[in-house]
């Protein structure tokens, strides 16, 4: 089966198309570098032939509101309307686990936005929403220093590794069309602050870690359901002090 995997050189795409070749399937990596530039369209009408799958795992490059806004309402667009044309069978796209629930961030409610262009198009489609990865959590300290500490917030949060999520996206484009939404996480929750915390430390990071619940994330103050899936989510099985051991160094 030919699968165009967009997005398919970053963090969750390199893994989705190894995945996917090592079990014979023919994958394009779709990427502006490989001449695939779903914003601009470039690229997509030849890179679609005969491709019964499109996975969408790209990425806005800036988290600011209109530019996220723009990147996804337009990437959207120009895929729909290449998937309409190619005959495309199934539109996987990777979102993320309380999107709904952030509306107060303009990089969520261009998720939002990416989502409602994907479930109005024609196209049978699933969405797969994951919890934030562990890889993310350097930017997430990044994000919350201030005067010399990492404030954070004290919310729970279920996060997982990049390759369990590219795993589930690679079963994903394997499966039938859901016309809906499935959530896939890690296997623990803890709060947030715990799980930078603990990256710090891997890390030998001394900077002190401020934990309040008051502490935005990314622009919101998260409640208890904010970040995370819910009962019927898929749990994947990497632990995070695996990955932290496996992954991180100082």
């Amino acid at each position: 089966m030919k699968i165009v995997v967009i997005g398919g050189t970053g963090l969750i795409g390199s893994k989705v198309v190894g995945t996917l070749r090592a079990q014979g399937h023919e994958v394009v990596a779709g990427a502006p570098s490989t001449g695939v530039n779903a914003v601009t369209g470039e690229g997509l009408a030849d890179a679609l032939v005969g491709a019964a799958v499109v996975v969408d795992v790209a990425n806005a490059p800036s988290f600011e509101d209109q530019a996220a806004m723009d990147f996804f309402q337009a990437a959207g667009r120009h895929l729909s309307a290449a998937e309409i044309a190619a005959g495309v069978k199934h539109h996987v796209a990777l979102s993320v686990v309380g999107t709904e629930r952030l509306p107060g961030s303009g990089y969520f409610r261009a998720k939002l936005a990416q989502e409602a262009l994907i479930q109005a198009s024609p196209v049978p489609y699933t969405l797969l929403r994951a919890t934030q990865f562990f890889e993310f959590m350097g930017a997430i300290a990044q994000a919350g220093m201030r005067d010399g500490a990492v404030h954070l917030s004290t919310a729970p949060m279920q996060p997982m590794a990049a390759q369990d999520v590219a795993a589930a996206v690679a079963e994903a484009a394997l499966a039938a069309p859901v016309n809906g939404i499935r959530e896939v996480a890690g296997p623990e929750s803890r709060p947030l602050s715990d799980f930078v915390g603990d990256y710090l430390r891997a890390k030998h990071d001394a900077s002190a870690v401020v934990a309040n619940a008051a502490v935005p994330y990314f622009g919101v103050v998260l409640d208890d359901r904010s970040l995370m899936p819910g009962a019927d989510a898929r749990l994947m099985p990497t632990r995070y002090a695996t990955w932290l051991a496996q992954s991180v160094t100082a």
